[in-house]
């Protein structure tokens, strides 16, 4: 793939997604707040509706977008189903593709690779966001996170993932999933995203459980509603104490030129250099 395409530290502390069929409502999603908008074409489209809303999808991006800090995706169907094959070759046909893609229902690297050497063919940049929802890509996860160079981040999807578990869609049943897909993100150096948090009327409950994944290692949360969006902007966003101690911790490496060093009293390795220069490089794309 071309090799200005590389993965970049970003805030990805929330998204939410947008109809590709209602393409009004796109421009309300990215003055929601949220760091990502993707837009729908799987599970909230009907079958008769699919081919409008793939038009009216792609139909947005023939004209340049905002430089406004937003991340565009597009969450197309399943890539073993006709419904999605038919939105690779739209992908494929336009001359203005998506910044990014969504990919549902993954169960195997193989997907990743395929789509990543037509877009290739093709000359498109555009970016990979992986759906981590079935047994099999759980299975896999690992695998499918290095499977391009493309993939910025991986989704945990658990309304899918506790069906196919037979457990409940709540965070204790749903912990090893989640863990895993964790591992498997962090392995391959790229963002991981919770799934969104079903019960609109329980905001101190979705706060809840956003913490909970940030303590586990989740870049950020999905919303359903913009009402969720400053909650969990504010929950996955670094304090001013993390970003200080990033800064402060970055220097230490700089003036020491050794694998590991003593701030504030604390022993810290190296290995946490990747992680502080994450945080400031998030801390600087955030607004003022």
């Amino acid at each position: 793939m071309n090799q200005t395409a590389e993965r970049t530290a970003r805030p990805r502390r929330s998204f939410i997604f947008s109809p590709g069929l209602k393409p009004d409502m796109f421009p309300k999603a990215l003055a929601s707040g949220t760091d990502i908008v993707c837009i729908e074409l799987e599970d909230g489209i009907a079958p008769k509706d699919k081919q409008q809303a793939r038009e009216h999808a792609l139909a947005l991006f023939a004209t340049p977008q905002a430089d406004d800090g937003i991340e565009r995706i597009v969450r197309i169907n399943c890539l073993r189903s006709a419904f999605g094959l038919a939105d690779v070759q739209a992908v494929l046909d336009t001359h203005t593709p998506p910044p990014g893609l969504m990919l549902p229902k993954v169960m195997a690297p193989d997907e990743i690779t395929w789509l990543d050497d037509l877009l290739s063919e093709r000359g498109h940049n555009t970016r990979l966001h992986v759906i981590i929802e079935t047994n099999a890509a759980l299975e896999s996860a690992h695998k499918i996170a290095r499977a391009s160079p493309r993939i910025d981040a991986l989704f945990f999807g658990g309304i899918d993932m506790a069906a196919e578990l037979h457990c409940r869609n709540a965070w204790e049943p749903l912990l090893y999933a989640r863990s895993r897909v964790v591992h498997a993100a962090a392995a391959a150096g790229v963002d991981v995203i919770d799934v969104p948090y079903l019960n609109l009327n329980d905001l101190s409950g979705m706060e809840r459980e956003a913490r909970l994944a940030r303590e586990l290692g989740f870049s950020g949360k999905g919303a359903i509603h913009p009402k969720q969006i400053p909650i969990l902007n504010r929950v996955f966003t670094p304090t001013e104490a993390e970003i200080a101690d990033a800064r402060k911790i970055l220097q230490a490496f700089e003036a020491a030129d050794t694998g590991l060093v003593v701030v504030d009293g604390k022993l810290i390795e190296k290995p946490v250099v990747r992680e502080m220069r994450r945080i400031l490089s998030i801390a600087e794309r955030l607004p003022r």
